[in-house]
């Protein structure tokens, strides 16, 4: 089974994430941030990986390093349950409605990290949850699990609906890359033959 497990530690954070990737979309997220740990609830749910993260952080400050550093122990954890990427589909993309919000996302599990993301939110807050820190989420996850990750709001005016819309997007999106291409399940998808 494609499974990884990662522990982060930091002067900052203290964080431990067990993924895998063929599962039934399964979660147990404690991070000490309510909202984040509703966000990631949906990547497992909707991405249909079994997902396990523990953080303490320090909260104290605010939810900044706790969120960034979740991403980068997940990004970590990705890279090492995909291994060589033999066989997944590598490409993956969703637009996702939920309510007012619209959100397209698009990727590629190249091994290139680059992130574009337009995902602009109309409050600075999600109750306690700053809405800039989605991005830095998705700058982290996207740098160590090395995914090119184009994620970009077309509409939407409720913050909530924005940010679940695009972690959504991003399951669904993650959920078709990382799948067995039965038409070439033993091949590295690329030219160079290797990712």
């Amino acid at each position: 089974m494609r499974t990884a497990s990662v522990t982060r530690k930091t002067a900052e954070t203290d964080i431990t994430v067990s993924l895998t990737l063929d599962g039934t979309g399964s979660y147990d997220n404690q991070t000490g941030v309510g909202f984040f740990d509703h966000m990631l609830d949906q990547l497992a749910r909707h991405a249909l990986f079994d997902m396990t993260v523990r953080a303490t952080g320090d909260l104290h400050i605010d939810d900044h390093h706790t969120v960034e550093d979740v991403g980068i122990a997940l990004g970590q954890a990705l890279t090492q349950a995909l291994g060589d990427k033999r066989g997944i589909n590598r490409y993956g993309d969703c637009v996702l409605a939920m309510d007012d919000a619209q959100v397209a996302c698009a990727l590629d599990l190249s091994g290139r990290p680059y992130l574009i993301c337009n995902l602009d939110m109309p409050t600075a807050k999600i109750g306690s949850f700053d809405t800039e820190l989605v991005r830095e989420f998705l700058q982290g996850f996207a740098t160590h699990g090395g995914i090119t990750l184009h994620i970009d709001k077309r509409h939407g005016f409720n913050s909530h609906h924005i940010a679940e819309a695009a972690f959504k997007a991003l399951a669904r999106s993650l959920r078709q890359a990382v799948e067995t291409d039965p038409r070439k399940a033993d091949a590295i998808p690329s030219t160079k033959g290797a990712l």
